[in-house]
């Protein structure tokens, strides 16, 4: 069914026909300038609390983070992440040119496969286009480079982003993604999914129990490379271990 055919059944349901012209002139123009909604202030920092903002965020939705310097780290950190979790050392991964551009003989045992997810995949790794510091959250746009199922079948997400790609608000996301997606032909076009992941899949819908791996994988890591000049931030998982390593030291405070 054409867009056309399924408009004309929700006018026809409605018993209204098309919409007058200064009506439709102020939806089109709506849609052609995509005014912003509020930014909440907590997302307006510099850089370097910004990016601990999203580390904090993360980490309260049960998902891990581990701060590597450059993408040659990525394959001993999954290497090493993997074997903490006694998870084999198979994975499948996106056809990212980020990821496939990665020096992974460093890491030999490591098996991969470049593709989309199928059942039976324990482990996916991921690149993630952005990070929202506002709640923690990855932005994961659908594409070839980008396959969606590697985000709901396996049972473990291994998400590589890089700092530089966190912004503090949705808002800005959406705004380097129109930019991104511009073309002479249609001014600018969404990709057919975008994700928005917070943590691991989990649910509490029966009885309240909250349960993880839901709807998609029990866990997520990401693997934040640091990319950026600005000064870097503990996060509080890393100052949580400093205060464990030093005894005698004040506690960190719960966030």
């Amino acid at each position: 069914m054409t867009k056309d055919a399924i408009l004309g059944a929700i006018r026809r349901g409605l018993k209204r026909g098309p919409l007058p012209a200064d009506q439709a002139a102020m939806l089109e123009g709506r849609l052609a300038t995509h005014p912003r909604h509020l930014i909440p202030a907590r997302s307006r920092l510099p850089r370097a609390e910004q990016i601990a903002l999203f580390i904090r965020n993360a980490e309260k939705e049960f998902a891990t983070v581990e701060r590597v310097p450059d993408a040659a780290a990525i394959p001993a950190a999954v290497a090493d992440y993997l074997a903490a979790q006694n998870l084999p050392s198979r994975l499948v991964m996106a056809p990212h040119p980020d990821l496939l551009g990665i020096d992974w003989s460093t890491r030999p045992m490591l098996e991969r496969e470049a593709r989309r997810a199928q059942d039976g995949d324990a482990v996916s790794l991921q690149h993630a286009w952005a990070g929202i510091a506002e709640t923690g959250t990855l932005v994961l746009p659908s594409g070839p480079e980008r396959p969606t199922t590697l985000n709901l079948l396996p049972d473990t997400e291994i998400a590589v982003l890089r700092a530089s790609d966190v912004v503090g608000a949705y808002e800005e996301a959406w705004d380097r993604l129109r930019a991104g997606q511009a073309d002479a032909l249609t001014g600018g076009f969404m990709p057919r999914n975008i994700m928005l992941v917070t943590g691991p899949s989990r649910s509490a819908d029966i009885e309240q129990t909250l349960e993880l791996g839901a709807h998609g994988p029990r866990r997520l890591h990401i693997l934040l490379i640091e990319d950026e000049p600005a000064p870097r931030m503990e996060s509080p998982a890393e100052a949580r271990a400093e205060a464990v390593a030093q005894p005698g030291t004040a506690a960190v405070p719960g966030d």
